[in-house]
């Protein structure tokens, strides 16, 4: 496994400056059970400097007898830098004599089809790709370069996003089961880099790192080191807070799972829990045996927020025996007398009335159709490029959350460039908005004002001007009136 370097490598570095990161490596992959002798790990490596330290220092765990694969995905993002990184880990894994699965994907048109940022499309992209080579070579574990300095950007990052206890906790040192592990949590940036110097090896610098485009780079190279002024610790305190939330997260969720299991009944493809029961419940435990229902019927909590949670607790409480909610992905929340199910709806069940909670920026998909995509940015420099899919709106004027509704008698707006109210069954008379069409119609709202008839008109209230200091740019697609 080592045809270059074998027994001298391995003496030079028990002898080596660097040795104690190695030590430290070992002693946290024992401790929380990351790998077995003789595992067979995919090894993601980037060509950044963490990732080649986490191939070097598994190489070197020669205790666990490990066989590696080395898997690289070039995004496509770079041109000749990433070409250029691709050959590297290429010839760098030569010096291992390990296996090197080197992928190619476009990260730029998968982010417009699934309509996610760069970063979520790259990272969405890495992790089917690792998935496919851990089948491929039947690997049992999947080694990611995440270190300290990572976590702490993390916990800052969810923090700003919006976090309970579980997101404060940041990077687990392991998930899906053990499929995924991170040996390199408890060291930081500086000592890997170090120890890479230490060994004589070099490493590969992603210029995209400094992008400020990015929300990690701005935390990493504005805000972190703006905290650090305050305390100079900053990136260990947040470490430190991340690993006693995952204590107390860890104690949560087996108070929460010995809950689930005494409250819900399961049945096929549904959850049901006891209203009266459930009411007994403390507020935070209650949130979570939502939480729990949901990801039991969907599998994942991705779309899902604190606003919806907020939302089928309303429904808990109402006086009303007969209540459904719609969240995203087809999501079903029905409260039936003294019973709350949670269940997926069946192509063609949801009503054409719906009601969804817009906490931010974000994609969100409408029951009935079509997804509403709503981004913080600015006024476009040519408004006769925009479309009538495209609305902008003044944060100021039509602060989050809002929401989004279907048509109800009634309803009024007041049209940009007029000064009174229009009915909205007017507009649609006037805009040939066929009726069996017009239930179907989301209409946004901020403050309980009407601000755009998606895809029809934009109202006058929250209209962007010279003075607008933050643009929420909102764009719905996949609906047509």
């Amino acid at each position: 496994m080592y045809p270059d370097a074998g027994k001298a490598k391995l003496d030079r570095l028990a002898n080596c400056k660097g040795c104690h990161v190695l030590n430290r490596v070992r002693r946290y992959i024992a401790e929380h059970r990351l790998l077995a002798f003789g595992d067979r790990v995919v090894v993601a490596v980037s060509g950044g400097a963490d990732s080649v330290a986490l191939l070097d220092l598994l190489a070197n765990l020669a205790e666990l007898n490990l066989s590696l694969v080395v898997a690289h995905l070039n995004h496509r993002l770079r041109a000749g830098e990433a070409d250029a990184d691709a050959a590297f880990v290429k010839e760098l894994t030569g010096r291992y004599g390990v296996l090197a699965e080197i992928g190619t994907t476009d990260v730029r048109k998968l982010a417009k089809e699934r309509r996610l940022s760069l970063e979520d499309a790259g990272r969405a992209a890495r992790y089917t790709f690792f998935a496919e080579v851990a089948s491929r070579f039947q690997a049992n574990r999947i080694a990611l370069g995440h270190h300290a300095d990572d976590q702490a950007e993390t916990v800052l990052m969810r923090i700003l996003r919006g976090a309970g206890t579980s997101g404060l906790a940041g990077m687990a040192p392991q998930t899906a089961g053990g499929k995924y592990i991170r040996p390199l949590l408890g060291v930081s940036r500086r000592e890997l880099e170090e120890y890479l110097a230490t060994q004589g090896l070099s490493w590969r610098t992603d210029s995209s790192n400094a992008d400020p485009q990015f929300l990690r780079n701005r935390i990493r190279h504005e805000l972190l080191p703006q905290l650090a002024t305050y305390n100079p610790a900053i990136s260990a305190r947040l470490v430190a807070t991340a690993q006693i939330a995952a204590a107390d997260e860890a104690l949560l969720q087996t108070v929460t799972n010995q809950a689930f299991e005494r409250l819900a009944t399961l049945g096929e493809a549904v959850v049901t829990m006891d209203i009266a029961k459930l009411r007994t419940e403390p507020d935070g435990l209650r949130l979570r045996l939502y939480r729990r229902a949901l990801k039991q019927v969907k599998g994942d909590l991705e779309r899902i927020n604190f606003h919806h949670l907020l939302e089928i607790d309303a429904a808990l409480v109402s006086p009303r025996p007969h209540l459904t909610l719609v969240l995203p992905d087809g999501l079903l929340i029905r409260r039936c007398y003294a019973e709350l199910c949670f269940s997926l709806a069946a192509v063609g069940e949801i009503d054409a009335s719906y009601e969804l909670v817009i906490g931010g920026a974000g994609s969100y998909p409408l029951p009935g159709g079509g997804v509403l995509q709503v981004a913080l940015g600015r006024a476009p420099a040519d408004w006769a490029g925009t479309t009538r899919e495209q609305a902008f709106f003044d944060l100021d004027l039509a602060p989050f959350p809002w929401c989004v509704r279907t048509f109800r008698p009634g309803d009024r707006l007041v049209p940009l460039g007029m000064t009174g109210r229009k009915k909205v069954k007017e507009l649609f008379i006037d805009e040939k908005i066929p009726l069996s069409t017009r239930r179907r119609v989301p209409m946004l709202f901020a403050n309980g004002e009407l601000i755009w008839v998606c895809g029809i008109r934009v109202a006058n209230g929250a209209s962007v001007t010279a003075r607008t200091k933050t643009v929420a740019a909102v764009e719905i697609a996949g609906f047509t009136p």
